[in-house]
C-alpha cells in the first residue's frame, strides 16, 4: 500500500540570531549550511525512512535546484514517479530563523497555479492508502477524466470513493468554514496549537465533537510541543505525554510527527499506538539539527523510546 505526500519541497536556508527584530528594526543573523526540506517533503522522508511505501507530488520550476530537491528525495527513498514540472514558477526556498530554541519560517510565495495531475497519478491516488496533504495543495489539483474535468474538493471526494484516506496538516493555519468540502471525510486533521486555536476559537479539544461529526471526520489531532499530543474522535479524547528532551532543533518536529503517524495507520495500528509511537518520534527529532532530523527506522525509535520513557512527563 503506497502513501501519497502532495505539498511542499525546499531548500531550506538556516540562519540564527540573538533575537527576533521588531518593527523597522535590525538584527545580525549567522548563516548556516542549507538543506533540503518542506514541510510535506520532510514528513514524505521520514515515512520512506521507517519503510513505507512513498510518492511525493510538488510543482515545481526546471532549475537545478529543482534537480537538486527531486534527486534528494529518490537518495531519501521517496517516489518522484509524479512530479509536475512549470518552468515559470520560482524557486522553493525557505528562510528558516533559529531564535531562543523556537524558529521563525519565511516561505517564497509560489502562486497558485493548478496542478493537473496525469492519468497514471490519478490511478495511482485511486488505490487504497493514505494521502498526506495540505489545504493549499488540495485547492490546486486537477485532473482530466473520461467524464470531464475533476478539480479540488470533487477530486478529493473521487479519491476517498476509491479507497485514498486522506490526512490533513493543517499546522498552524487552521482552517475556515470555506474550508469544509476538502476536510469533510478526512481520516485525520492535524493541527498544532495555534492552528487549532485558530479554526476554533479556543484550546478546548472537548468542544469539538459537533463539528467532527458533522462534517464525519475520524480524528482531530492537536500536537502540544514539548507537552505531547491529543486527539479526539468526536466522543474520546486519547492523550499522550512528552518526553524532556534537550533542544537542538524544532524545525521538522511536526513533520516528523505526521510523516510517523500516516506510517502507523498505514501498519495498521490504533490511533493510540500512533499517537505514541509519533510523539516520541518527533521529541527525538528536535535533538537533532536540521528539518530531516526525524528520519529514522522503527528500531531506532523503539530503542530510544524506551531509554526516556522513564522519565517521560506526567
Amino acid at each position: 500500500m503506497t502513501s501519497f505526500f502532495i505539498g511542499d519541497v525546499a531548500l531550506d536556508e538556516y540562519y540564527t540570531a540573538d533575537r527576533w527584530p521588531g518593527r523597522a528594526d535590525k538584527g545580525m543573523v549567522k548563516e548556516l549550511p542549507a538543506e533540503a526540506g518542506g514541510s510535506i517533503a520532510n514528513a514524505a522522508v521520514v515515512h520512506a525512512g521507517l519503510g513505507g511505501e512513498t510518492q511525493f507530488i510538488s510543482l515545481l520550476n526546471d532549475s537545478p535546484l529543482s534537480q537538486r530537491l527531486i534527486a534528494d528525495l529518490k537518495e531519501n527513498g521517496v517516489g518522484v514517479d509524479h512530479m509536475l514540472i512549470d518552468p515559470a514558477i520560482p524557486e522553493s526556498r525557505n528562510f528558516i530563523f533559529l531564535v531562543d530554541g523556537e524558529h521563525v519560517v519565511l516561505t517564497v510565495e509560489m502562486g497558485e497555479q493548478p496542478m493537473w495531475l496525469d492519468a497514471a497519478a490519478l490511478g495511482a491516488l485511486r488505490q487504497p492508502g493514505f494521502l498526506y496533504t495540505t489545504l493549499y495543495r488540495v485547492r490546486r489539483l486537477h485532473a482530466r477524466t473520461d467524464q470531464g474535468v475533476l478539480k479540488q474538493a470533487d477530486l478529493l471526494a473521487d479519491l476517498r470513493q476509491h479507497g485514498r484516506r486522506v490526512i490533513f496538516d493543517l499546522d498552524v493555519g487552521g482552517c475556515v468554514p470555506e474550508d469544509m468540502p476538502y476536510l469533510a471525510g478526512a481520516a485525520v486533521v492535524n493541527f498544532n496549537q495555534v492552528g487549532f486555536r485558530a479554526a476554533f476559537g479556543h484550546d478546548e479539544i472537548t468542544m469539538i465533537g459537533d463539528w467532527m461529526h458533522a462534517h464525519e471526520i475520524g480524528w482531530v489531532i492537536r500536537t502540544l510541543a514539548a507537552d505531547g499530543a491529543e486527539a479526539s474522535n468526536g466522543d474520546t479524547v486519547l492523550r499522550v505525554a512528552g518526553f524532556p528532551v534537550d533542544v537542538a532543533d524544532v524545525t521538522g518536529a511536526g513533520d516528523t510527527f505526521g510523516g510517523t503517524l500516516t506510517w502507523c495507520l498505514s501498519q495498521g495500528q490504533t490511533i493510540e499506538e500512533a499517537l505514541d509511537f509519533s510523539v516520541a518520534a518527533a521529541s527525538r527529532s528536535v535533538t537533532i539539527h536540521g528539518p530531516r532530523a526525524g528520519k529514522a527506522n522503527s528500531e531506532e525509535i523503539h530503542r530510544w523510546l524506551k531509554e526516556k520513557r522513564q522519565t517521560r512527563m506526567r
